[in-house]
């Protein structure tokens, strides 16, 4: 595993926002993105798009003129974030919080997500901010869309539970360390 120093370096100064101490490997953003319908999707979200690990396969695969908003956090992550992807037709880098996702799309003409892909460390953040952020994605996905994270353990399963239909659980052993991917929509579809 090539170690990137920047990674680590935020890992070490935000250990409880950031979660890993490496970017999340290619199997697992494959595995991310396999319930995406890419060609009916009109915008995607991404909460802790971090240096793009899950960004680069939703580039590759979109439509041209799919929508792909990025929330992040750390401002270091976002400066890498806008070198990488500078060039991108309708990718929107904001450095803000997926709490104010519904803000976000709307600024950009959007009522709500087709979806939304999460690389947020649930388990290391406070439980009053994963109430707020899972709320927020509550209304913003509505209910035809589906939030889609992953988490090193089974721990928030429960939790998410408490938001979300949880309609699929993948595993992915090829990540460092391995996830699990979680495919969520709202109780209530039309």
């Amino acid at each position: 595993m090539v170690i990137n120093v920047n990674f680590f370096i935020e890992y070490l100064k935000h250990p409880r926002t950031i979660g890993a101490v490496a970017p999340s490997g290619n199997a697992l953003a494959r595995k991310m993105i396999k319930p995406i319908d890419f060609k009916s999707a009109d915008v995607i979200v991404e909460y802790g798009s971090g240096t793009g690990s899950f960004t680069k396969e939703l580039v590759i695969r979109r439509k041209p003129d799919t929508v792909l908003i990025l929330i992040e956090q750390n401002k270091m992550f976002c400066r890498e974030l806008e070198k990488i992807f500078c060039n991108q037709p309708n990718l929107y880098i904001i450095n803000g919080s997926a709490e104010n996702v519904s803000d976000y799309l709307a600024e950009h003409g959007f009522k709500h997500a087709d979806y939304i892909v999460s690389g947020l460390p649930f388990i290391s953040l406070p439980p009053e901010i994963s109430d707020k952020i899972l709320n927020a994605t509550k209304k913003a996905v509505g209910r035809k869309g589906k939030f889609i994270t992953f988490q090193y353990s089974l721990v928030k399963k429960k939790f998410f539970e408490k938001y979300f239909r949880i309609s699929a659980c993948y595993r992915e052993m090829k990540n460092i360390p391995p996830a699990y991917v979680f495919e969520m929509c709202n109780r209530l579809r039309t």
